[in-house]
């Protein structure tokens, strides 16, 4: 489906599509109806190959004007065989930083246009090679840092989301389309028999949307991570906690109570999930200013945070300070680590159980604590059943969409249960038909697929 109704500038554009910085190689992409004659101007094959071939790689030289710049190799893909369905041309360089951008500047003078962020992607899009959907996947598999997550935005860039909300949206258009038959025909009444065949396939139809609703969150959880705060009085083990989890010397670590003043912030990987781990200031009162407002924050990071790991050095008896910290606990998806576990035992682990679901007893500055505490993590995590592969909610315009749709078939649903007029049924299904359609890029404005591409890098 081709979004020919949009406005675009759809001259020839070019930029780099690798990362900026020194490496191996770079490729600068060039896109439009001249594609191929600014690669022709740059490029020159070697041994006098043929470069005007779609989809075979050619070595040769790379010019401006004139002056040689490196060497490297030109791929043509000829429209509509390409990734935005125009001709395009990728010449790979060397990846130092300066010859990149002379390249890049050549291209821009032998006709090409800097492009915009995300421009190559929205071409794809109003060139019909992606729907909305799965050029909104693109970023995702860019910025995925987990397995699970990549594997649904493959998914999603495969076009399960798209699929679903079509298969919703065909449903609803079969109905619309029958009640519209009505208001011209009136004479043929649709009978209660129909109209209550209506109420089991919109009800339906709103299952559905309630569950890619609910993939929402979770989807949140695996792209963003979980925010998760290391939380106990001074000299609990804290620190050598987060430098265990983070497998690496990322807090300081000493036998001096309030070292630890302000957040240490650091993401890990703990098997599909991602933890945001705040390191926070013990928790005590202290005349220090400076510890104190650490305290402070470490307090309003625990209201926040969706994981506590509550740290409880075993070697102690509780005091006031954990005490402090069972009230702050409460209500709070926490997990219970007894902390020193290789020394005598003074906490009452049988008083701590019935705090808390979850309780671990870990010796934090051995890593071979590293697996238990991981799996008790995953399975507070544990994620709900939902099957995210056939289509997941990414993003808050795509959420904003579907929650439009799912209230307005629910009022439908009371619509007909209550016995509303056919014509009023009519017009609340075609609200949630423009949400879906919205939704799947079907009916979409210039303005939010301008804003999509904002979130983009420039060469993707």
């Amino acid at each position: 489906m081709a979004y020919k109704g949009l406005n675009e500038n759809m001259n020839t554009i070019a930029a780099v599509a690798t990362p900026r910085g020194t490496g191996g190689l770079a490729v600068i992409r060039i896109s439009g109806g001249e594609a191929a004659d600014v690669a022709r101007k740059v490029f020159r094959a070697a041994g006098g190959n043929e470069i005007g071939k779609s989809h075979v790689a050619v070595y040769g030289n790379i010019f401006d004007g004139g002056e040689k710049l490196d060497d490297g190799v030109m791929t043509l893909f000829l429209a509509p065989n390409s990734y935005t369905g125009e001709d395009v041309a990728e010449i790979t360089c060397h990846g130092g930083i300066y010859v990149t951008e002379r390249v890049l500047r050549a291209c821009i003078s032998a006709g090409a246009r800097l492009a915009g962020a995300g421009e190559f992607t929205k071409r794809a899009l109003l060139n019909g090679k992606l729907s909305l959907t799965q050029a909104e996947s693109v970023i995702d598999i860019i910025n995925s840092h987990n397995k699970q997550y990549l594997t649904y935005s493959l998914a999603q860039r495969e076009g399960a989301l798209y699929r679903k909300i079509e298969e919703i949206s065909a449903i609803i258009l079969d109905i619309t389309v029958q009640i519209a038959a009505w208001i011209d025909y009136p004479d043929e009444i649709l009978d209660s028999y129909e109209t209550s065949s209506f109420l089991g396939q919109l009800a339906d139809c709103k299952a559905k949307l309630q569950l890619l609703l609910e993939t929402f969150e979770i989807g949140k959880v695996l792209r963003e991570g979980v925010l998760t705060a290391i939380v106990g009085k001074p000299n609990a083990g804290k620190s050598t906690l987060m430098n265990l989890l983070a497998k690496s010397d990322r807090s300081i670590v000493t036998d001096i109570a309030g070292t630890t003043r302000d957040i240490i912030e650091e993401s890990v990987n703990i098997g599909d999930m991602v933890l945001r781990l705040c390191d926070c200031a013990g928790l005590r009162d202290s005349g220090d200013k400076v510890e104190e407002i650490g305290v402070n924050i470490m307090l309003k990071r625990l209201e926040q945070c969706e994981l506590a790991l509550a740290v409880f050095d075993n070697s102690c008896p509780l005091e006031k300070e954990d005490y402090t910290l069972l009230e702050k606990l409460k209500g709070k998806n926490a997990i219970c680590i007894i902390n020193k576990a290789d020394l005598e035992n003074q906490l009452d682990l049988t008083f701590l159980a019935t705090q808390f679901r979850n309780v671990i007893e870990i010796t934090a500055k051995d890593s071979s604590s590293f697996e238990p505490l991981a799996a008790v993590i995953n399975k507070t995590l544990k994620l709900k059943r939902v099957d995210m592969s056939a289509g997941f909610i990414a993003n808050e315009r795509q959420r904003e969409c579907a929650l439009i749709a799912e209230r307005a078939l629910g009022k439908a649903i009371d619509g007909i249960t209550a016995g509303l007029a056919l014509d009023t049924l009519g017009v609340t299904l075609e609200s949630a038909l423009e949400s879906l359609y919205e939704l799947s890029g079907k009916n979409v404005s210039e303005t939010v697929v301008d804003e999509i591409f904002k979130r983009f890098c420039v060469g993707k």
